[in-house]
């Protein structure tokens, strides 16, 4: 099966955007911290599809590798 936003999360990491993006983020969640707050549905570096523990709501967040920092929840909007 083909994955159309591959070479597109490909250049995101290529490009060091992830660091970028954890850098500007107001919150960022250690693993042990996403753990307790969220699900983890599944990953496709550098995004993780969670749902939010507190009230089941689904969405993605982008991650970092080393170190491993998950930010910038964006819900689900269903589109």
């Amino acid at each position: 099966m083909s994955d159309p936003t591959e070479a597109i999360r490909r250049e995101m990491i290529a490009s060091g955007q992830p660091a970028r993006d954890a850098a500007a983020a107001d919150v960022k969640l250690t693993t042990d911290e996403l753990r307790e707050q969220y699900e983890v549905i599944g990953f496709m570096a550098p995004f993780v599809v969670v749902k939010r523990r507190s009230d089941g709501v689904k969405g993605s967040m982008e991650f970092t590798h080393n170190p491993r920092f998950y930010f910038n929840f964006q819900p689900d909007t269903g589109g």
